[in-house]
């Protein structure tokens, strides 16, 4: 890749109670129309998460969360929306909703090296 590739990257937030609004960084989703790029990662770190609430369930948690990898790598078993092109998953995945996962606001910037910066922002805003 060369030049400089405008990108679109969300934060991964669980809200383990909606009501109370607090949520923790879990993830990153990343778009770059032009380069058809469209990645996400997630981890979940259990210990951290049952200090929020010790009520989640964490196998529906990771259930959840899996539906990024499907639908970002356009993978059958992320149904219908597995099946748009990527700035339309992008669009779906950070869509506002009032769940225990949700999406920040998109945020933009330039890159010379997706990944690079993909991993920058993952290491800076989730870990």
């Amino acid at each position: 890749m060369q030049g400089k590739h405008l990108y679109e990257y969300a934060v991964i937030r669980v809200v383990p109670r909606v009501e109370r609004e607090e949520f923790i960084n879990v993830g990153i989703i990343m778009l770059c129309k032009r380069e058809k790029y469209l990645k996400a990662r997630y981890s979940v770190d259990e210990a951290k998460l049952n200090l929020f609430s010790s009520e989640l369930d964490m196998d529906s948690l990771c259930s959840g969360l899996s539906a990024f990898d499907k639908i970002c790598s356009g993978d059958r078993q992320g149904g219908y929306i597995a099946t748009l092109d990527i700035t339309e998953r992008f669009r779906w995945l950070t869509a506002v909703r009032s769940t225990s996962i949700q999406t920040s606001r998109s945020n933009r910037g330039f890159s010379d090296n997706l990944d690079t910066t993909f991993e920058k922002l993952y290491e800076e805003l989730v870990m």
